[in-house]
């Protein structure tokens, strides 16, 4: 299922109440009490009589010119920054100084402002996002309190799976998405909250009871331009606390000071690995920590002290980063009332997380295999740096990746630095091209690349099958960058392709001609 097919006609308001509500700096035509609004959209192709059509101005095209496609298709009225000059008659104009913060306003009225009847949670970040949005959603409904999950790509409702064009949808999509969920039972949603979605107003008007944030490295800068304005973006999410709520601070992250400056002490919940309790460069009304006894390629055995409670339990997810992500979920669901110790359990249950150090399998051979969206400088080196310290003595770690085309480019020598310098045996290849050149890609990550020392082979399939062609027993093969995707996108055209399908078939042939010799295995396509 697609968000789409969710913007649905089941909710009505009046024209009248609709526009009143929104800040607005001029009308033109008629409102009537009796003009019912059946939908608010941003697209003028999901138009339908009776709906709202708000012209937003993007960075591939302008929804301004799309109002007379979305009259004809039979808008009741028009939500624009600028009035065309030839005006319909039959159609209301409704003129603001910045729609996308219109949209955000009508889309709540619309759906019955659902999101002030959920308990929305907001988690954001550079990396860790998902991972700590998955677990806090584990945990509430392990809990007690049914909640729905809108992350990377997908939303989550019960049993249901929704497919998303983005981290954070549109506003229009996003609040109907809300009002789904409270259809459906749930009392809290947990959203991983994007800093375009922040610059963009997609979360705008939204009453956050809990906000998150995991760390900040470098990524989107092709967008933000600098790590100040990516920062700036990211603090947002904490400008819009409600009343009563609470944010959490991973404070080992430098830029967790910044993050905090404008949420009062009182609402501030700290989670550290490395400070002690009381570290007076922070003022906290809570202290969160978290210790490693003893670390495996499975999982962590970790102490968590909350204050007035301690717990210890075992993290089936490698690496210090999952125990942070792992220990700032514990701090939300303290901070929502539950029981430390049945915060503890749910979240040492959930064994791992789709994309996320997702452990593939050993083939019967003795390695190992992880997908990881690992797909900045940050989240690169966190993820060889953990499978380092977990591997045998001897053995060796093999990793496999690329950069995506069309976005930051400055990141690809400096993961190219990084891979040579943690790993022993790097295989560059394509990671959604886009419109760029896969060569010129991988060209400018070999330019990091200290001591030529690297394979490249830009088809995908083609990398992964090889380097399973070279591993042996003990070694360790982390394949980053795409993680839960499902997608390789080159030229404009998205097909599919998964990292996980592609190494366990190939795993399970190796297997087969292994157990087998001199049999023809055909590999599944």
């Amino acid at each position: 299922m697609t968000a789409g097919a969710l913007i649905n006609s089941g909710h009505e308001v009046s024209l009248k109440a609709l526009a009143e509500a929104i800040e607005h700096l001029a009308v033109a035509g008629s409102l009537s009490d009796q003009e019912l609004v059946r939908k608010v959209t941003c697209d003028s192709r999901e138009v339908v009589p009776g709906a709202v059509f708000v012209a937003i101005r993007g960075y591939a095209a302008d929804g301004h010119q799309f109002i007379a496609s979305a009259i004809a298709r039979g808008a009741v009225a028009v939500i624009c920054e600028e009035v065309p000059v030839e005006t319909n008659g039959n159609c209301l104009f409704i003129k603001v100084a910045n729609a996308r913060k219109a949209l955000a306003e009508a889309a709540r009225i619309f759906y019955g402002k659902a999101s002030d009847r959920l308990l929305v949670i907001g988690v954001t970040g550079t990396n860790g996002k998902t991972t700590t949005a998955r677990l806090i959603t584990s945990m509430l409904n392990a809990g007690g309190i049914p909640a729905g999950y809108i992350g990377t790509n997908l939303c989550r409702i019960g049993d249901r799976d929704i497919v998303l064009d983005r981290t954070t949808p549109e506003a229009d999509q996003l609040h109907s998405l809300f009002a789904r969920m409270l259809e459906e039972g749930c009392r809290a949603v947990v959203m991983e909250v994007s800093s375009h979605a922040l610059m963009l107003w997609r979360v705008y008007g939204i009453a956050f009871h809990a906000a998150v944030f995991t760390n900040l490295t470098m990524e989107h800068l092709d967008f933000h331009q600098t790590m100040q304005e990516y920062a700036a973006a990211k603090q947002r999410l904490f400008d819009q606390l409600s009343p009563g709520g609470f944010a959490v601070f991973n404070i080992d992250d430098p830029y967790a000071g910044q993050m905090m400056s404008k949420v009062p002490p009182e609402s501030r919940f700290c989670c550290s690995m490395k400070r002690s309790f009381g570290d007076p460069e922070f003022q906290c009304s809570r202290f969160f920590r978290a210790e490693v006894h003893l670390s495996s390629i499975d999982s962590s055995f970790v102490d968590m002290d909350f204050s007035d409670a301690r717990v210890s339990l075992e993290v089936h997810l490698p690496g210090d980063y999952n125990v942070m992500n792992v220990l700032e979920a514990a701090a939300t669901g303290y901070g929502l009332g539950l029981d430390p110790q049945a915060v503890s359990g749910s979240l040492a249950s959930v064994s791992s997380v789709e994309g996320r150090m997702e452990r593939i399998g050993e083939a019967g051979t003795g390695y190992n295999v992880f997908v990881d969206y690992a797909h900045t400088p940050d989240a690169l080196q966190k993820a060889l740096d953990t499978l380092r310290q977990l591997k045998s003595e001897g053995s060796r770690l093999f990793v496999v990746f690329g950069c995506g085309g069309d976005r930051d480019k400055s990141k690809r020598p400096e993961m190219g630095r990084i891979a040579s310098e943690t790993a022993d045996e790097v295989i560059l290849t394509s990671d959604n091209p886009r419109s760029e050149d896969p060569e010129a890609i991988l060209d400018a990550i070999e330019r990091g690349i200290s001591g030529g020392r690297h394979i490249r082979i830009s088809d995908r399939r083609e990398a992964l099958v090889k380097t399973l062609s070279m591993l042996e027993e003990g070694d360790i093969l982390l394949v980053a960058g795409k993680g839960h995707e499902k997608y390789q996108e080159i030229k404009g055209r998205k097909e599919y392709f998964s990292d996980q399908d592609i190494l366990r078939n190939t795993m399970n042939n190796m297997n087969m001609r292994q157990l087998h010799p001199g049999s023809v295995v055909k590999e599944k396509t």
